[in-house]
């Protein structure tokens, strides 16, 4: 159980940290304090349901396409937080791409860094 919990904080961190690296270094990508959780929560939820399902239909259907299945399962998830949620903006064509790379690269290095900080917390507070 402490395993799971950990790895939804790195998913629910890796996600944050990209959204907000998205709209500092996106033109046209905006997030609002009051929204940014909502974005962030929809986001991971739409992240980690797509992700697979995409991986499954691009393996099953189109087995070319597997090395792009992060970007569209992170495109995906940006529409939906976009539109679910009050918290995310982006405008413009450019901004939607450039925000979909950004946020796919720093999610995907964030989900490796974050645990080895964690760990090494862990391991010196022990």
């Amino acid at each position: 159980m402490v395993r799971f919990l950990l790895r939804v904080a790195i998913f629910l961190g890796s996600s944050a940290i990209g959204l907000l690296v998205a709209a500092w270094l996106v033109p046209g990508v905006t997030l609002s304090a009051w929204g940014f959780v909502a974005a962030v929560v929809i986001f991971t939820v739409a992240q980690a349901i797509l992700s697979p399902f995409f991986l499954k239909m691009a393996s099953r259907y189109a087995s070319a396409f597997l090395g792009g299945i992060g970007l569209v399962s992170t495109f995906a998830a940006l529409l939906l937080a976009s539109l679910l949620s009050q918290g995310l903006s982006i405008r413009g064509v450019g901004s939607w791409i450039g925000a979909t790379v950004v946020v796919w690269l720093v999610t995907a290095v964030a989900t490796v860094v974050l645990p080895l900080l964690v760990l090494r917390e862990k391991k010196t507070a022990a």
